[in-house]
């Protein structure tokens, strides 16, 4: 049942300053009709410094991370009451005991759920400030013996999982009373796909509810090979099914809650978004591969031009395929923007780890288009002459929304 918000806020305020059972905090999210925090994540957790027990606030904006210790007492207080006074509109706490999530309504009201801490909880206290990276999902969890992952496809996986994070709140809360449904479209071989799983199922059943997942994949091969090693993982609830992203019906009749689509060629990403939008599903991951759609689009409209400024950057094929990709996802992005997603482009994993390491995570709000941002689709698809795939493949909704 709803709480009022200062009331709510009162009873996390104890646990955050409780080094000896504070976990880990995490806020995220903006209040309906307020302005965004400063910054998009903040995450704290205690520590322990030489100079004595501190409790440390990771902010994310953007690319940019700062960070911040405050010494256990006044230091932290101060700090805490910052945070709290921030408008966020989620707050997760992890504490040796329970999990306690916070929402805020549309109404600027509280809703709070508390669980049990679950097994797999890393012990609460002041952690050594040099410690090895705490991981979301363990890389000592037997999933990666049963995938056969090395350390880079773990690296992958715990960046992965850090993007999602801050979106199960609002997941939950939509899935309540019900299973949560989360697909992932040309799953390949599903590494990701089996991490979320983990990673979200838990979460789902601190919460009382289930998640199932089904990932859809063309080649039956790595279908039934991905359904063995679910098995042998123990995943319930984890799903394979043979079949094209574009006729892909995980659920039936039912839309699915979380698209993926990491690392699907060329198109194939485009034909995942479509789905997602199609769905009206309320959050989407995707992480692209090639662009060749694009890059074929510019070589061609561009060849014989000599009074454009163009050519220097297309001319090339390495400079072309470069351009292509920024080109691609900045539509991508824009468009999903038109039809009613809030969209960020973020960097998925470190570019040592993966060239491929753009991220489109796209939060469905249903506003408006806003006439600048038409205006700016307008411009850039005349601009550099192309038709991107996705506006393609929505050319309905696409139309509806640019008034065509």
């Amino acid at each position: 049942m709803p709480h009022p918000l200062t009331t709510a806020l009162e009873e996390l305020r104890p646990l955050l300053l409780d080094p000896d059972r504070l976990v880990r905090a995490v806020a995220a999210g903006r209040r309906r009709g307020q302005e965004p925090p400063e910054h998009e994540r903040v995450e704290l957790r205690p520590v322990a410094l030489r100079s004595g027990p501190h409790l440390q606030a990771v902010a994310r904006s953007g690319p940019r991370v700062s960070t911040r210790n405050a010494a256990v007492g006044e230091d932290a207080e101060r700090l805490v009451e910052e945070l709290l006074a921030l408008p966020f509109g989620n707050w997760h706490v992890e504490t040796a005991a329970e999990v306690v999530q916070l929402r805020v309504t549309k109404r600027g009201e509280a809703q709070l759920h508390r669980a049990a801490t679950s097994k797999r909880q890393v012990a609460a206290g002041p952690a050594a400030h040099d410690r090895a990276k705490q991981r979301l999902v363990d890389p000592a969890d037997p999933l990666f013996t049963v995938l056969g992952a090395g350390a880079d496809k773990r690296r992958q996986v715990d960046a992965f999982v850090r993007l999602l994070a801050p979106l199960a709140p609002k997941l939950l809360d939509g899935a309540a009373g019900r299973e949560l449904r989360m697909t992932d479209l040309g799953c390949g071989n599903a590494y990701l796909t089996f991490a979320a799983h983990r990673w979200l199922g838990e979460r789902a059943a601190e919460a009382g509810t289930a998640l199932r997942t089904v990932g859809v994949d063309v080649r039956e091969d790595v279908v039934a090979r991905s359904r063995e090693l679910a098995g042998s993982a123990g995943l319930a609830g984890l799903d394979f099914a043979t079949g094209t992203i574009a006729g892909a019906v995980p659920f039936g009749e039912e839309a699915p809650d979380v698209v993926l689509a990491l690392h699907a060629c060329d198109t194939a990403t485009d034909e995942a978004l479509a789905r997602a939008v199609r769905w009206g599903a309320p959050v989407v991951l995707a992480a692209p591969c090639c662009h060749h759609d694009v890059q074929r689009q510019l070589q061609g409209s561009f060849d014989a031009v000599d009074e454009s400024p163009a050519p220097p950057l297309v001319r090339h094929p390495i400079l072309r395929e470069r351009f292509a990709d920024v080109l691609t996802d900045s539509l991508r992005a824009l468009l999903l923007r038109l039809l009613g997603y809030r969209t960020d482009v973020v960097e998925f994993v470190d570019s040592r780890h993966t060239p491929r390491n753009a991220l489109l995570r796209a939060v469905r709000t249903g506003a408006p288009a806003r006439p600048e941002l038409v205006a700016e689709y307008r411009q850039l698809t005349a601009a550099w002459r192309v038709e991107p795939a996705l506006a393609r493949m929505l050319r309905p909704e696409v139309d509806a929304v640019l008034g065509a």
